[in-house]
């Protein structure tokens, strides 16, 4: 079974600030705001939602297809993925444009300010759905406005139900905008603060989203995870990590493990049980995309 995992795929450079955001920035402030921090740790990772979710899947032996585009300096990225046995046949090269590009500053309290160059992403809708006997599972996680907006709908007439992770793109959608992706979507996923955002933007509650879906899925961070299934609420508990390195790129992993329980046909809390070890295995190596598992220890 495969499962189509639509989303970016970038580089990621990835700074460490030794102090706390907070104690940089003024509230009272904001409007004048000019800061500068100084990053003594930078190295430049593969990432990309859709790379990081799909190595995740991968490593816990799902069969991931990506669907995203590189630019004219993707060539490493791309021998990267087939390297690792993941088919990069929907992953389409822009000559024209870069790789996605992601600046990744992390704090002492692991907050994180990101920067976002989308280059090739943005031709990312070129690219279409179709029904297909292998592919039974779908994801649209952050990408190009209209690529998100197409690929719901095709996922929708393929027939091919899908999961709905709107991440850093959620603020670029209305609320009609998202209630749409909902009744489109058989799962949503998001973080507690865009689950505040969602709610707020279509006037829904969770238990209310929930209903409109399979499962509304709300991560937690080191609190573990809210499952929503029709209307009632499942806390799974957190998994204490033995080191934390770097949260870059373990919402992905959780998601990736996400696809890999919907795949076994599991339920809901079991995936996210297995996405929240997944998560806190990441969080203990630096980049999205480093991490090893011991698959037989996570899932037997």
């Amino acid at each position: 079974m495969s499962a189509v995992i639509c989303g970016s795929l970038a580089f990621d450079s990835i700074m460490t600030f030794e102090g706390r955001f907070a104690e940089q920035i003024l509230p009272d402030q904001l409007h004048i705001l000019n800061v500068s921090f100084l990053v003594p740790a930078l190295r430049r990772e593969f990432g990309g939602c859709a790379g990081n979710i799909a190595y995740s899947l991968k490593l816990l032996g799902g069969t991931p297809l990506p669907m995203a585009t590189v630019g004219s300096d993707g060539t490493d990225y791309l021998a990267r993925m087939r390297s690792q046995g993941i088919s990069t046949e929907f992953v389409r090269e822009v000559a024209d444009a870069y790789t996605a590009q992601a600046m990744i500053m992390t704090d002492r309290d692991n907050n994180q300010i990101t920067a976002f160059h989308p280059g090739a992403m943005m031709q990312a809708h070129v690219t279409t759905i179709e029904a297909r006997s292998d592919i039974k599972l779908g994801m649209i996680s952050p990408d190009g406005r209209d690529a998100m907006l197409q690929h719901a709908e095709q996922f929708k007439a393929a027939g091919i139900p899908f999961v709905f992770d709107p991440g850093q793109g959620l603020p670029m959608f209305d609320g009609a905008e998202l209630a749409h992706f909902v009744e489109l979507a058989t799962w949503v996923t998001v973080n507690d603060y865009e689950a505040k955002m969602l709610c707020e933007r279509t006037g829904l509650s969770c238990a209310e989203l929930s209903l409109r879906v399979e499962g509304l899925l709300v991560t937690l961070g080191a609190q573990g995870c809210e499952v929503w299934v029709a209307g009632e609420k499942t806390v799974v508990p957190p998994v204490q990590a033995e080191a934390v390195v770097d949260p870059t790129g373990c919402g992905d992993a959780f998601r990736g493990a996400l696809l890999f329980g919907l795949e076994q046909g599991w339920p809901l809390a079991r995936c996210a049980a297995l996405g929240n070890r997944v998560g806190a295995l990441k969080i203990a190596s630096r980049g999205g995309q480093n991490y090893s598992l011991d698959t037989a220890h996570l899932i037997g």
